[in-house]
């Protein structure tokens, strides 16, 4: 059929929400190459530095962008798609990371030593999948680290974050992966946007 008319607003409604759905589907099966190498990396990570098997959950879709968990350690990327990987850890889990790589001084809360572990776990998983990236014209940024009860990821606004959960033996953390397409982008300031920090070697 045509286009709906400016006043037929329920059918203008229903083309945009299959619009929508398309998008979503199609978007969610070209995420996963760029997913993958982080949930191989942070597998990898965990197993590698601490020792953890770590249990991968079903993925879901996000609502709103605060993170699951309560410290979070953001990867930002840029490239072929933008936006942000988080590593989103729960206390306990975050407070297990840090005593397991400083165990001679074990926190009791979450304070700079355990946001330094959670930067270098995250670092870590951002060299790892760095190479696979690579191939696929993405570069990762340096990871920053947030904390706190409440705190909010600045995920790109049209996208909703994908998150997969992952049991520790110290408790719940996820991977969240809020990203767009830049080549396919119509909004020329976004796909001219600067590239974050890379990291080097």
């Amino acid at each position: 059929g045509g286009h709906p008319q400016q006043g037929n607003v329920g059918n203008a409604n229903r083309q945009t929400k299959g619009r929508l759905s398309d998008l979503i589907l199609s978007w969610t099966a070209m995420k996963v190459e760029y997913i993958n190498p982080f949930l191989t990396a942070t597998v990898t990570a965990f197993q590698a530095m601490l020792g953890w098997k770590l249990q991968r959950g079903k993925p879901f879709v996000k609502k709103g962008y605060q993170p699951e968990h309560e410290i979070s350690g953001v990867i930002g990327l840029s490239g072929r798609a933008r936006g942000v990987v988080v590593l989103s850890l729960s206390r306990s889990v975050a407070l297990a990371v840090t005593g397991a790589l400083l165990p001679d001084q074990p926190p009791a809360e979450i304070n700079a030593q355990v946001t330094d572990a959670i930067g270098e776990m995250a670092n870590i998983i951002a060299g790892g999948a760095k190479a696979r990236l690579e191939k696929l014209h993405l570069s990762v940024s340096l990871p920053t680290v947030v904390s706190g009860k409440c705190h909010c990821i600045d995920f790109p606004s049209r996208v909703p974050p994908i998150c997969i959960p992952f049991e520790t033996p110290f408790g719940p953390m996820s991977v969240q992966v809020g990203l767009v397409e830049t080549d396919t982008c119509t909004d020329q300031r976004t796909a001219d946007a600067p590239a974050e920090a890379r990291t080097t070697g």
